[in-house]
């Protein structure tokens, strides 16, 4: 799915960067999300959640009631950060002269989209596909060494340049991702400031595009969004379904805990399997309050 590879493209990258730089990424707040595992995408849990979101009620409609994700499970499942300023600005009629000065990438006068190609080859990420016979982890390791030689080893102007960059990358083809490949310059005026980045309340920007997204997904079987807050927030509120496995217990954020068990059916027969677990769900097997038994170490 274009979910996995975005997530992958942008780990690569992440990875590439020099310490410094990764260290300014964590004072930023998006460090926990770089220690999450490359979990693996459930594509039929992700559609039958969706085909029960309810656009009016902006929540998921099941038959014990209502429910939605909330700020606190964006916090301890991904450690984004949910408090500070608002993700909000203007919308600019012209991203060129921005992006021109941040990114040192060309944008046409009229567009407001970063070209993807050009974005992630100034990261050093040209061949983007995946070779044949090739691990994930065989995949990773040469995205992240090719990559590594493009970037800057030292603070500087260029090293600047290489974090707009790589968070325009993480921004927009992960946390904030769209349908398709595009990359938006909104983000750009909240960037010009490196050093304010850290004091946006992100967690709840990404909470409030989750919703969006959810509302526009009636005939939408890709996933556009961070896809591993969904799943574990079913694997934490509603475990009879089985779709998760605790493998790594005790560990922040509590993505980290859990992967997707697989399941070698074929994707309509699992999802058909999957909505009629969900609408026959013992409401005594619901979870309502997940996190009672975690600890607040670690947790932002």
């Amino acid at each position: 799915m274009r979910a996995r590879v975005s997530w992958t493209l942008v780990l690569a990258a992440f990875l590439a960067l020099p310490p410094f730089q990764r260290d300014r990424v964590e004072e930023m707040g998006f460090g926990e999300i770089f220690r999450t595992e490359r979990m693996r995408v459930d594509p039929a849990l992700n559609q039958a959640l969706q085909s029960k979101w309810d656009t009016e009620a902006n929540a998921f409609v099941f038959s014990w009631g209502h429910m939605i994700p909330s700020l606190e499970d964006v916090s301890r499942i991904a450690g984004l950060r949910v408090h500070g300023k608002a993700v909000s600005g203007y919308t600019y009629p012209c991203y060129h002269d921005i992006a021109e000065r941040l990114l040192d990438l060309p944008v046409e006068r009229r567009s407001s989209l970063v070209p993807r190609i050009a974005l992630q080859e100034s990261l050093g990420l040209f061949e983007a596909g995946k070779n044949a016979g090739e691990s994930e982890d065989e995949y990773l390791e040469r995205l992240a060494r090719v990559s590594r030689r493009e970037l800057a080893s030292e603070p500087g102007p260029q090293a600047d340049l290489d974090l707009h960059r790589f968070l325009v990358l993480f921004l927009g083809r992960l946390l904030f991702a769209t349908r398709g490949n595009t990359v938006h310059c909104c983000f750009l005026p909240l960037l010009a400031d490196l050093g304010e980045v850290g004091g946006y309340a992100w967690g709840a920007a990404f909470l409030a595009h989750q919703f969006d997204c959810l509302s526009a997904s009636n005939r939408q079987t890709s996933m556009s969004d961070f896809y591993p807050i969904l799943q574990v927030w079913s694997y934490l509120h509603l475990p009879a379904l089985g779709r998760g496995e605790l493998t790594r217990p005790g560990l922040v954020p509590i993505a980290r805990h859990w992967g997707a068990r697989r399941d070698t059916r074929h994707l309509a027969d699992q999802l058909e399997c999957l909505q009629v677990a969900i609408d026959s769900y013992p409401y005594l097997d619901v979870v309502w309050q997940p996190y009672l038994g975690e600890g607040n170490e670690g947790q932002p």
